[in-house]
């Protein structure tokens, strides 16, 4: 069994920055991408940054330059960098991870929120 762990998660000022970070265990399979995504009140759940097992990234527009995604393969962790956060970012954000086999996994969710 698969499990992903978030950790990170809490209540920033507008600007601020948070780091959330995710750790695979178990029978890990073979991962494709890891990724990060978010859902806020009454929202669809939306993909925030992916990077693939070559380290290739990609972003939602609406975190271009101030979100940073990383990961350490040999560890099974990815994290997620927020800098300069909204108040629009505030949301519940899910660590994802697809496997060779389009196989997702998902998280427990960690609530991030940005208010003054």
């Amino acid at each position: 069994q698969v499990q992903l762990v978030e950790s990170g998660g809490g209540l920033v000022q507008p600007g601020g920055s948070l780091r959330l970070s995710c750790v695979v265990s178990g029978s890990i399979p073979s991962i494709k991408t890891m990724g990060w995504y978010r859902q806020a009140p009454g929202n669809q759940r939306e993909l925030v940054a992916s990077i693939t097992s070559g380290g290739s990234a990609n972003y939602a527009d609406s975190v271009k330059d101030r979100f940073t995604i990383s990961r350490d393969n040999a560890k099974n962790t990815v994290s997620l960098q927020m800098n300069s956060l909204k108040p629009e970012d505030t949301a519940v954000y899910y660590c994802n991870l697809e496997t060779w086999s389009r196989r997702m996994y998902w998280g427990q969710g960690t609530q991030v929120t940005v208010s003054s």
